[in-house]
């Protein structure tokens, strides 16, 4: 397998040599160019593909990656064990930063441009190399191309939905000497350009199933391309950007009018990537997570095979492998997964036993919580106060009651961890069903077509069959089907940086986050257990400036013609 961190390296060596220079190196640095780099006789395009490898860089390990923690620990979804007031998710949930302080794990207006700006360099300069390597019959530099393109609609992308409209650069690559004083362009122009981008390069784009995965599969495919455009559309039909602007008047914000149409472009665009035949749910949802070249797997992060999740987040109280017990899972999202047969807890029919939380659930609680009484490490969790997982003290440990569990390896039963795979998911299949699901019941109502996609995923989460409908009423409303779409998305996606934004897209996060994020407190006294809900963490949400993040404030001040966004 090649990995990710060694082309990374390999980037790195190349970069090197352009930024400096050892005491016999035979290309001094006032020597190399850009000519060097792309150089009309290397036939192999060696030093194009390292730096084309330094685009990959800037995408983003999703693993505890904002201040060592998961960015949906600044969401309903959990928080922080480290939550303190200078803790970076903290910051995020609390409303505790303004454009001058904006969290350095969030602070990525520069980064990404640093992202576009080398794709664009390469864009620029790979035709000149007459690199030899075929694919499909055309010269492998083209497909290098449009992965320079994919990469950096992917990184527009990450800027809008940070920002709303932000400067698109063309294939321009500034000097010194240029005028930089750019204006934002719209959300819609920058929401065109990207989709624009997908649909002119998924051509040219290596296809899936890949013939070399091994060395390959970290790379993005035309279905790739797809995946990423529907999930632009989606965005960009969302009530946050469609017809509940923040700032009615201000393109830069969003469209300026709701059009329902946009609604069925996404679900076309979503359709479009399952009609490909090529990607599909894997039998158990727990093994997404730890399966290289998956059908589940549309675009990911490579990474090295380790147990860093485990020791980052794992429980404490085990001598023989450690955990730090990073992330605390909220009492809400445990609360969302419903039971076996597929009904919520909160239905009388669907048999919570509240003296037995856990029992006949959604098998995915058991795959993404730690629980008490949870089977890890040739044990059985004890969560309650004062067990040997929750000891309480100044260890750090759950603020919740809850370790999280997904994306860990299969530890239940055996005493120490190992290494095992642990590639970030950037796009993949799931994703692209409940999208598709969200979509056309936005622009369609509640059709058998969007029964079908939910169930899919309901079926493959191991919910009940029931009378056939996996636990949903049939019959539904469109406002019906939306609560179960959005329940299901934040399920399945859970800590893979989806609730984070869609709590925003969908403008809920002024409700989820001005309420206290709960957890559990267990008392137990013989062999008896009393569950009690507690409040965990009072988070802030000041809405509407907060459903766009400032404008980096050194961004404003030095540029003119850089409009502030509302509020801030």
């Amino acid at each position: 397998m090649k990995s990710f961190n060694k082309i990374i390296l390999a980037a790195a060596g190349i970069l090197t040599i352009m930024a400096g220079c050892k005491k016999y190196e035979q290309f001094p640095v006032d020597k190399v160019t850009i000519n060097y780099v792309f150089d009309k006789k290397d036939s192999l395009g060696t030093n194009a593909q390292m730096f084309l490898y330094g685009i990959y860089a800037a995408l983003q390990n999703g693993h505890n990656r904002v201040g060592n923690d998961y960015l949906d620990a600044a969401s309903d979804d959990a928080m922080s064990s480290a939550s303190v007031s200078s803790n970076v998710v903290t910051i995020l949930s609390t409303a505790s930063y303004n454009s001058y302080t904006i969290p350095a794990g969030e602070n990525l207006w520069a980064y990404y441009y640093a992202g576009i700006r080398k794709a664009n360099e390469f864009v620029n300069n790979i035709d000149v190399v007459p690199v030899l390597a075929q694919y499909h019959g055309y010269s492998m530099k083209y497909v290098w191309k449009s992965e320079a393109r994919f990469l950096r609609a992917l990184y527009y992308f990450e800027l809008v939905k940070r920002y709303g409209g932000v400067p698109l650069l063309g294939n321009k690559v500034f000097t010194i000497t240029d005028n930089v004083a750019l204006p934002r362009n719209s959300f819609a122009d920058c929401i065109k350009y990207i989709v624009s981008e997908c649909d002119a390069i998924k051509d040219t784009l290596m296809t899936a199933p890949l013939s070399n995965p091994n060395a390959d599969y970290h790379r993005p495919t035309k279905g790739a391309a797809m995946a990423l455009k529907a999930k632009v559309l989606l965005y960009a039909a969302s009530p946050l950007f469609n017809g509940q602007n923040i700032d009615a008047s201000n393109p830069l914000t969003g469209y300026t009018d709701f059009s329902a149409d946009r609604w069925a472009q996404a679900a076309a665009a979503e359709k479009a990537v399952m009609d490909l035949n090529v990607y599909s749910l894997l039998p158990s949802f727990k093994d997404v997570f730890l399966t290289q070249n998956s059908s589940e797997n549309i675009f990911i992060r490579q990474t090295d095979n380790s147990s860093s999740i485990e020791t980052t987040n794992g429980p404490v109280g085990f001598t023989g492998a450690v955990g730090k017990g990073q992330t605390s899972p909220t009492q809400q999202l445990v609360d969302a997964f419903p039971m076996k047969n597929g009904l919520a807890i909160t239905d009388p029919a669907s048999g919570y036993n509240p003296d037995n939380p856990y029992q006949n659930r959604d098998p995915r609680l058991t795959y993404t919580v730690l629980y008490n009484g949870a089977r890890w490490l040739n044990s059985d969790l004890q969560l309650y106060e004062g067990g040997a997982s929750k000891p309480n003290g100044s260890l750090q440990q759950t603020k919740t009651g809850y370790y999280m569990r997904k994306f860990m390896g299969n530890f239940e039963n055996t005493n120490a961890y190992a290494a095992h795979v642990i590639d970030w998911q950037i796009l993949r299949y799931a994703d692209v069903v409940l999208g598709y699901a969200e979509a056309l019941n936005e622009s369609a109502g509640a059709t058998p077509e969007v029964y079908n996609a939910v169930i899919s995923i309901r079926k493959r989460a191991g919910i009940d069959a029931g009378t056939g409908n996996y636990g949903l009423k049939a019959g539904m409303s469109k406002a019906e089907m939306r609560a179960i779409i959005q329940n299901e998305r934040r399920l399945e996606m859970a800590f893979e940086e989806n609730r984070y934004w869609d709590i925003r897209r969908w403008k809920i996060a002024e409700t989820v986050m001005n309420q206290p994020q709960k957890g559990i407190s267990i008392v137990k006294i013989g062999s008896s257990l009393t569950y009690n809900v507690v409040n965990a963490l009072t988070t802030k949400f000041e809405a509407p400036k907060m459903y766009l993040y400032p404008i980096p404030y050194d961004e404003v001040l030095k540029n003119p013609n850089m409009k502030q966004n509302p509020g801030w």
